[in-house]
């Protein structure tokens, strides 16, 4: 298994077990996460407050369906199950469970990830726990 496929692994294996704590020691110091909210904090630090958030807050766990490793780069596509515990989308929390799907893009550099990107259904999140109506579906 290639280093970045195992930081990968790793980074899952800690979210899923609530272990913000292990994190850190797998994305550098400058960590960019390109996913994250613009107002979110910067570097590994902010990474890990946001992980904290998720894992703490949202309950968030990941269930990998591909992993997709090439020299320093990994794809990740997962469903990512959480509870709809926050309004920080917006919508006032309802306590109510989502199953949202997801692809990342890691990069990593010198043993450690270095970047991330994130894609999120978070549209459909928001219509399982009622925040948003469905819409109707389209006459064709």
């Amino acid at each position: 298994m290639e280093t970045t496929e195992r930081l990968v692994r790793d980074l899952l294996a800690a979210i899923n077990e609530g272990a913000v704590d292990r994190i850190g020691p797998l994305v550098a110091e400058d960590f960019v996460d390109h996913g994250a909210p613009p107002w979110a904090p910067k570097g590994r630090a902010g990474y890990l407050q946001i992980m904290g958030f998720l894992t703490g807050v949202l309950r968030l766990r990941f269930e990998l369906h591909d992993l997709v490793a090439s020299g320093d780069q990994v794809a990740v596509r997962a469903t990512a199950h959480g509870v709809h515990n926050s309004g920080h989308l917006g919508f006032a929390a309802t306590g109510k469970p989502y199953a949202m799907m997801t692809m990342h893009l890691y990069r990593s550099t010198g043993g450690v990830l270095v970047e991330h990107w994130g894609v999120r259904d978070e549209l459909s999140a928001l219509w399982q726990v009622g925040a948003l109506p469905v819409p109707e579906p389209v006459a064709l």
